[in-house]
């Protein structure tokens, strides 16, 4: 046993105040810059038509986009669960309340017993005159017990109990949040995948009709083998292409549909029209990375996490005390059913508990480390998830800023393209140019157009990624 000075003036300070021992918990300070790298360069965007974060999606202005996210928050399974774990830390945080509160209980028993006379004991009884082999015992009583919280590790536990419960209920809007991002992220990317098929299609028609001119013109020994051959396995290169775009629509919209929680291929039909790519919302002023600690959903259930772990260091540290209670009986027992409400059968108890860890404090010690081990873990989880949040919404604002810009530089690239294919056909017609430089100024200009399809998906699916990085999606 190791009762230490400050142990023993813990224990007179405690008995006195009836305080909590323990840390009391204080959200850690954290500096952080004003504003983030990112975000000079997306005001530049324009904010007057930005969308509210809490239904940010509305932003796009694609109805059948809202319309999914609405059913993948309303039907998701991740949200289910997550809701499912939030009934769960509510009802440990009631059992938490509860332990502060006396405990009751109704007892009764009847019972019946013929006694053995080759027992030691029966063997004893039996010599006594007058003794009965059969005996009754009747028996009601209503009992009660209180654990005094003398030093509080009930509270501490109580208090550990809330903060995990507030942490789970975070988790929903977590789950939400995330679910929302990937219903539209999914969405985005079907109609990208679509756009893009359509341009190959186009494209692999267009390298169709340049192979047979070719193949034509070699028949005729106007070209030579290399231009066929060259012809031949640009074909096969497009046509190559397509089964993959194909594979990629089948696999979104597989994940579209679990995300609805339905069963894939149940949303085909919805989507078997091709549509546009949605195009990016403004994005209203972020505020800074101190404003993500009130607004992100991850970050709140790693603060709450935090304090949690550190009630648990004062739930560990109230083992070194003693612990008291109370408890009391009233009732009735006799031998004799008739007798059980007299008088004489009447029965109370009341006793003062006191039970103490006193040669265990080396295992209290271990404790104590674990629970502190767990606190200094927690805060360097907070930290990092700190850190982290900011990271999601520099990456995702750069992409944003990075591939419109692409997509801007493609869309002058197509426009130019588009003339040059103009000005081939024009030549074409007056004899100048042959067709195969008409099919050949086609092919490039539907590469353009697939590279700025690709570009307008990465463009809206960054979109997306700084609506949930900056923690859209919930009324926080």
């Amino acid at each position: 046993m190791r009762l230490q000075a400050p142990i023993l003036s813990a224990f007179a300070f405690s008995l006195l105040a009836g305080c909590a021992v323990g840390p009391d918990y204080k959200a850690p300070a954290l500096t952080q810059p004003a504003a983030f790298v990112g975000q000079p360069a997306l005001a530049q965007r324009g904010g007057a038509d930005a969308p509210a974060l809490v239904d940010w999606w509305r932003g796009f202005h694609d109805p059948l986009l809202s319309q999914l996210v609405a059913r993948a928050l309303q039907n998701n399974l991740d949200v289910a669960q997550a809701a499912a774990r939030v009934t769960q830390s509510r009802a440990a945080l009631k059992t938490a309340n509860a332990a502060l509160l006396p405990s009751g209980q109704i007892s009764a028993d009847a019972a019946h017993a013929h006694q053995s006379l080759e027992t030691p004991e029966g063997r004893i009884l039996s010599s006594a005159p007058g003794f009965d082999r059969n005996g009754e015992l009747y028996e009601a009583d209503l009992g009660a017990s209180w654990e005094i919280d003398l030093f509080g590790g009930l509270r501490r536990g109580q208090e550990a109990a809330r903060a995990e419960y507030q942490a789970s209920s975070a988790g929903v809007a977590a789950a939400r949040l995330s679910v929302a991002a990937q219903a539209a992220d999914t969405y985005i990317v079907i109609r990208g995948l679509q756009t893009r098929i359509a341009i190959a299609e186009t494209q692999v028609d267009t390298q169709r009709r340049l192979a047979a001119t070719v193949r034509l013109q070699y028949e005729k020994g106007i070209a030579a083998e290399l231009q066929l051959h060259q012809a031949e396995g640009a074909l096969a290169q497009v046509e190559a292409g397509v089964p993959v775009l194909y594979a990629g629509l089948d696999a979104a919209m597989n994940a579209l549909d679990v995300l609805l929680g339905d069963q894939p291929g149940a949303n085909r039909s919805l989507l078997a029209t091709a549509g546009p790519i949605p195009i990016t919302p403004a994005i209203a002023d972020a505020g800074g990375p101190a404003d993500l600690l009130r607004r992100r959903p991850d970050l709140i259930i790693a603060e709450r996490k935090l304090a949690a772990s550190n009630a648990r260091i004062g739930e560990a540290i109230s083992d070194y005390y003693p612990k008291f209670s109370l408890s009391g009986l009233l009732g009735s027992a006799t031998t004799s059913a008739g007798g059980l409400f007299g008088g004489a059968a009447n029965q109370a108890q009341g006793v003062l508990g006191l039970r103490w860890r006193l040669f265990d404090f080396g295992r209290v010690d271990a404790e104590i480390a674990n629970a502190r081990g767990r606190n200094a873990e927690a805060l360097a989880a907070y930290r990092l998830a700190v850190l982290r949040a900011s990271e999601d919404v520099e990456d995702a604002f750069s992409a944003l800023i990075r591939h419109e810009a692409q997509e801007r530089t493609l869309a002058q690239g197509e426009t130019a393209l588009a003339r040059a294919q103009t000005s081939s056909v024009a030549a074409y017609n007056g004899g100048v140019v042959s067709l195969i430089e008409v099919l050949d100024a086609d092919s490039r200009l539907l590469a353009t157009r697939d590279a700025r399809a690709q570009a307008q998906t990465d463009a809206a699916r960054a979109g997306v990624a700084s609506f949930r990085a900056l923690g859209g999606g919930w009324a926080a």
